[in-house]
């Protein structure tokens, strides 16, 4: 086993908030946005996570910040933050959501999602994060009808954690919406709380070609860019703005935001006895085969996981049935394990992949 010294645990916790007004109605509607929080809030926030910003990037509709360990993305009504190491990203709740009472309109959690892949060393993770029965503890005691859920067999090595919030207010007017929409109501009153489009995919990696993952080091690249061009990341999207950072003397985090603020993110622990790299887009796509086969080609992982989140609203709805038939990927990886979880307004897919025998 390696020693504590050396090791560093790559699984992100990955911790999604959407805000809300209780009431829909409200004058300045303006005031109704999460980036009117102080930068040097966020920097406070952050050291309660203990992490560090080391480099930023925003475009009309988000926020993006690289962090020494892993990132953060602000957006109007959502904050994502997903941390690796032995972050503590649940012991900043209560000072978020103060951030949010005293410098936005929002007064009202919409949802909440906090996930993670099973760690490889959990007896080095600091509280409230050294097993889910602590995570879960602090997640009910502030959205007390949220649930927990294991995904992964009894026989499986890897597992994946969710819990998921939904405010019950929400999921009326979710139903209303849907109701509307399909009455064709022509109303155009701007709604405050009008639910959005809204999927995520995420392809978490272990296993990974040595070879691929010397990259991103810096004996092989002397930056970030360098290692973006090298590996090919800079080819899984067009279009898509990128900030990334080569840690010394290895590791790589990346951000990229698009210009109708969907982002991208990808995080890599290179070291060979606990290589990990994880990917993740909210980029509207009809399907994401596409996108998962090409960063399957990149990092030729041993195995992976694959979630896939989607809502009605999303244009990727449709690919949930198409998701769950795939029991394999470019005739390499071969699925072990899938699930099909209905969620409050939303829809996961979870699968496990491994790679063929050689």
């Amino acid at each position: 086993m390696e020693s504590s010294e050396m090791y560093f645990e790559g699984v992100e916790k990955l911790l999604e908030l959407w805000f809300m007004r209780s009431s829909p109605e409200i004058h300045d509607y303006g005031s109704l946005d999460l980036r009117r929080i102080p930068k040097a809030e966020i920097v406070n926030m952050l050291e309660i996570v203990k992490c560090e910003v080391i480099s930023t990037m925003s475009n009309d509709y988000l926020d993006s910040y690289v962090l020494s360990e892993s990132s953060l993305f602000i957006s109007k009504k959502r904050v994502i933050l997903k941390t690796c190491g032995t972050t503590t990203p649940l012991q900043c709740l209560k000072y978020l959501m103060l951030l949010v009472e005293t410098y936005t309109g929002f007064d009202a959690v919409e949802n909440v999602f906090y996930s993670r892949k099973n760690y490889k060393r959990p007896e080095l993770q600091r509280s409230p994060h050294r097993n889910f029965k602590e995570e879960l503890a602090i997640l009910q005691a502030f959205f007390p009808d949220g649930h927990g859920y294991c995904l992964g067999g009894k026989n499986m090595q890897d597992c994946w954690y969710l819990y998921t919030y939904s405010n019950n207010n929400n999921n009326n007017m979710f139903e209303n919406q849907m109701l509307q929409e399909k009455m064709n109501d022509d109303d155009n009153k701007e709604n405050t709380n009008k639910l959005e489009p809204d999927q995520t995919c995420e392809v978490l990696m272990t296993e990974l070609d040595p070879n691929i993952m010397k990259i991103f080091s810096k004996e092989v690249c002397a930056d970030g860019k360098e290692a973006t061009i090298k590996s090919g990341i800079d080819r899984i999207f067009p279009n898509v703005v990128i900030n990334d950072h080569l840690f010394d003397p290895c590791g790589y985090s990346m951000n990229g935001i698009f210009k109708n603020g969907s982002y991208m993110t990808i995080h890599i622990t290179p070291e060979p006895d606990y290589s990990y790299v994880s990917f993740e887009t909210n980029a509207p796509q009809d399907s994401y085969m596409s996108i998962v086969e090409k960063v399957l080609k990149i990092f030729k992982p041993g195995k992976f996981i694959m979630t896939l989140f989607t809502n009605k609203f999303s244009t990727a709805s449709g690919d949930q049935e198409k998701m769950r038939s795939v029991t394999r990927f470019s005739d390499e990886w071969m699925r072990v394990e899938s699930k099909y979880c209905p969620l409050n307004n939303y829809d996961l897919t979870y699968a496990q992949y491994t790679k063929y025998p050689s």
